[in-house]
């Protein structure tokens, strides 16, 4: 169960940023997703048996039976147990949003699995379109992620950590990586390795604190570590720094006649304050003509 209202789909396809994406994929009117377990790989399907106002979320699990972690996983990475976009307080601040958050009504800020899991999701976005970002996203899951074939069609997961330790630099950078992306994966992998991508790790420190800790990461900067930070851990008074795409958005939501730099964008998010995460989400949602419609 979840508080009212929720949508699933629009939920979905923030977590999925590109309908093209190789993991979180919305088929049919479900979110179908591949996950690793204990027991072996497995198959999740998502879907609304009720209505925004009235949510009724079921799940079926195909290839096994599941523990709770994964009940848990899932709740937790479509926003289930988070508390309802506060669309009151947001239009307040800006009354021209009110149109974007008609269209996402319901949504949750989506959040990845863990830590090491938001790395990879973000790293290869690094200076690059989205759709640069999910095409080599894409090829690092079909040549590094674990898989399982389901009614003839092959679903996939995220790489583990100790699989991209193990791969060579020359294998990461084949699928799009420069070279100093792939070198800070495999050094992020052995720092999950290690324990020091535990979300619990983060939990207990001011988004400040975890800003700092998150750019001591290899390969984290402050734009991909505001993006940890939404997209790992949901803190929504984070607003990714010099987001360019996050500016062309902004301008078009404000209906401003002449384009936003990403620092003046980032400026306008500080109105917002602790409210500034769902702007990055608004703005993601309004660039989504998909929304609404199958795959």
């Amino acid at each position: 169960m979840t508080q009212a209202p929720y949508a699933l789909e629009a939920t979905v396809r923030l977590l999925q940023r590109r309908p093209v994406n190789r993991v979180d994929r919305w088929v049919d009117g479900r979110y179908c997703r591949a996950v690793r377990t204990a027991a072996g790989m497995r198959l999740v399907r998502v879907w609304e048996a009720g209505s925004v106002e009235a949510p009724d979320l079921k799940m079926a699990v195909l290839g096994g039976p599941v523990g709770d972690e994964v009940v848990g996983m899932v709740r937790w990475m479509l926003g289930l147990d988070a508390e309802p976009v506060p669309d009151a307080a947001l239009i307040e601040r800006e009354p021209r949003l009110g149109p974007v958050l008609d269209r996402l009504r319901g949504f949750r800020p989506p959040a990845f699995p863990d830590l090491f899991t938001t790395c990879v999701g973000v790293l290869p976005y690094q200076q690059l379109s989205l759709d640069a970002g999910t095409a080599i996203l894409g090829r690092l899951v079909e040549r590094f992620g674990p898989s399982l074939r389901v009614e003839g069609e092959e679903w996939f997961d995220f790489p583990p950590a100790e699989v991209i330790v193990g791969a060579h630099e020359a294998e990461l950078v084949g699928v799009g990586l420069s070279r100093a992306k792939a070198t800070a994966l495999r050094r992020l992998a052995e720092r999950a390795l290690a324990g020091e991508l535990d979300r619990e790790r983060y939990t207990g420190l001011s988004t400040a604190e975890a800003m700092v800790a998150l750019q001591k990461l290899p390969g984290i900067g402050p734009w991909s570590a505001g993006l940890i930070l939404l997209r790992g851990m949901r803190r929504m008074d984070v607003f990714p720094a010099g987001d360019s795409g996050a500016a062309r958005s902004l301008t078009a939501l404000h209906d401003l006649p002449e384009k936003l730099t990403p620092r003046e964008a980032d400026e306008l998010a500080t109105r917002f304050g602790e409210l500034r995460g769902y702007l990055y989400f608004l703005s993601l949602g309004s660039r989504m003509p998909w929304l609404g419609a199958e795959d």
